[in-house]
């Protein structure tokens, strides 16, 4: 057993070198390989998701103004509409008002019609009486007239 054990402890002896030698590789590595990788990677990710944070930023922002923009978009709308209907409205009551007066304009022309002819109605009637009466005067005398020289 003394022998396994001296065997056991010559492999040690003789596998020490290798096992420092990967020690020291792993820290050498590490710090000349592994810390600039990561260093390098983490500037990277941080560039990235800084642009890809600017992206969602400007997006946000561009979302914000195109809001705003609709929103007073609509309200000149609104405001074109309002002032449309009251251009409208306006025109409605000034045609309302130029119908009105012609309407009273004609209804006074008819009513001052009907009293000019029904004056010149009575002043016809009043001469076809006077005409009559002249003519029925002058018909009995000519029936006198033929009577007499019958």
């Amino acid at each position: 057993m003394d022998s396994t054990f001296h065997a056991l402890g010559e492999i040690l002896l003789k596998g020490l070198p290798t096992f420092f030698l990967i020690l020291f590789l792993k820290f050498y590595l590490k710090r000349v390989f592994f810390k600039p990788l990561e260093t390098t990677l983490a500037k990277r990710y941080d560039v990235s998701e800084g642009a890809r944070k600017g992206a969602d930023e400007a997006l946000a922002l561009a979302e914000k103004r195109i809001a705003e923009y609709e929103a007073a978009l609509r309200a000149a709308r609104a405001e074109i509409y309002a002032e449309q209907e009251a251009a409208h409205r306006r025109m409605q009551d000034e045609q309302a008002a130029a119908m009105e007066k012609a309407r009273r304009e004609a209804e006074q022309f008819v009513n001052s019609s009907k009293a000019e002819l029904a004056a010149e109605a009575e002043l016809a009637l009043a001469n076809l009486a006077g005409q009559s009466d002249a003519l029925a005067d002058e018909i009995a005398d000519s029936i006198l007239i033929k009577g007499r020289a019958a």
